[in-house]
């Protein structure tokens, strides 16, 4: 009797033992699904600006680009989470090339379409900070990292250094040029799978000032910008 109640004793132990390891492991396998996760918050981006509706003597040169980052608050709206708001903080610095100079004098800043003889460079550059909103929608779900997306909306910017700078084999001529307007506006959208996903950007109000004029003629010059938009998190 003893031997079998030592048998008994030694075979409860076993399984009471294997019950352990076999439950440890699947809570090991078997993760919580997040039913409350966030996607995209945070966003870096490169792209290409086109000036549009300037004085058709305008003429862009180089490579006019934009470099952005920031961070965006994702607010899912309804239950899967494929759907809600984005409203977010970002940087973004600008360049626009092209065959208008720009001169600082007594009377303000002076524009003038340049020969190819008399410069090598001339652009405008902004630095802004960006308020960025998007309506929010996308394939994913708690499991699933590769989905489609599609994010449009509107961004506000607050250009705080905008400069025009010339280059010349003589030297350079670079100024503070005040008649950048400190405030930009327009129209965006962001869509494509995973990594990829193409960036598009209308501004709604003019890059300068109104009152800005080549030759009597009113300098409108609006963006649009394309190019690659990369999410993290």
């Amino acid at each position: 009797m003893i031997h079998s109640f030592y048998k008994f004793t030694v075979i409860l132990f076993c399984l009471l033992n294997f019950n352990l390891v076999l439950g440890q492991s699947l809570s090991d396998s078997v993760q919580p699904v997040d039913n409350r996760y966030l996607e995209d918050q945070f966003y870096i981006g490169v792209g290409y600006n086109v000036l549009l509706n300037g004085p058709g003597a305008i003429d862009q040169r180089n490579l006019s680009y934009n470099l952005q980052a920031g961070f965006i608050k994702d607010i899912p709206l309804n239950e899967r989470r494929n759907f809600g708001v984005g409203i977010g903080l970002g940087y973004a610095v600008n360049s626009y090339y092209s065959n208008m100079g720009a001169s600082e004098g007594v009377n303000g800043v002076s524009y003038e379409i340049l020969g190819d003889a008399e410069f090598n460079r001339s652009k405008f550059e902004t630095h802004a900070i960006e308020l960025p909103f998007e309506i929010r929608w996308r394939t994913s779900t708690a499991q699933e990292y590769k989905f489609w997306r599609i994010y449009a909306g509107a961004k506000l910017g607050y250009v705080f250094s905008g400069r025009s700078k010339l280059v010349m084999d003589e030297g350079n001529d670079s100024f503070s040029n005040d008649d950048i307007d400190a405030f930009q506006y327009g129209l965006m959208l962001n869509f494509g799978y995973n990594t990829w996903n193409i960036h598009a950007y209308y501004g709604l109000n003019p890059l300068l000032k109104k009152g800005a004029s080549l030759e009597g003629e009113p300098i409108d010059l609006k963006v649009l910008r394309v190019g690659l938009t990369f999410y993290i998190l």
